[in-house]
């Protein structure tokens, strides 16, 4: 199953344009609503086995690759901040999340290394993960805006993710069968060793 990310636009768009796009987004961010996840506990294979089974994935340009030990310390950080809500540009537990930011504030509680702000960017320094390697703390990727990385959560297990869905939502802990996501999941890809 593929998965795709949705995400804010890095700016927000000035006067009636910046309205439009809003009403737009606010239309997808209902349908975005309805998603999940699933894990396996197993230690993942080399990472060349990862890249030739991910299914065409880009080798990340500037991979993270964090230690392994770190991926509980940043789900234990992802299920606190369930139910914050939606903020475009939010990045912060009191100033609420977009998706991009929900995954840099997370990450930024197990690093202390300058990390990516948009999913472009995360994907860019993350390495793909075959879907039947995925682990708890894997990011998911979704198409939501006609891009690769338009939107992404980090997977939590049991078939669910957590993600900043969009204005008027929460951070949320979805299904990955979820009809919406099911159909827009783009690929899987780790910023752990």
């Amino acid at each position: 199953m593929k998965v795709q990310a949705w995400t804010s636009m890095d700016e927000p768009l000035p006067g009636d344009a910046g309205r439009r796009a809003a009403l737009l987004l606010g239309t997808g961010s209902l349908l975005a609503l309805l998603a999940g996840c699933s894990t396996r506990p197993s230690t993942r294979p080399t990472q060349a086995a990862q890249i030739s089974s991910s299914g065409g994935g880009a080798k990340a340009v500037n991979p993270l690759n964090l230690s392994d030990e770190l991926r509980e310390g940043m789900l234990a950080r992802t299920m606190l901040v369930v139910n914050t809500p939606y903020t475009y540009g939010g990045n912060s537990p009191e100033g609420g999340f977009d998706c991009s930011g929900l995954i840099q504030w997370a990450v930024a509680g197990i690093t202390e290394r300058r990390l990516p702000r948009t999913t472009a960017q995360w994907a860019q320094s993350s390495n793909p993960v075959s879907g039947r390697d995925l682990l708890r703390g894997d990011f998911v990727f979704f198409n939501t805006l006609g891009g690769r990385y338009s939107h992404m959560g980090i997977f939590v297990g049991n078939g669910q993710f957590v993600h900043a869905p969009s204005s008027g939502g929460t951070v949320q802990r979805v299904r990955m069968d979820n009809v919406y996501f099911a159909k827009r999941f783009t690929e899987a890809r780790s910023i752990f060793a």
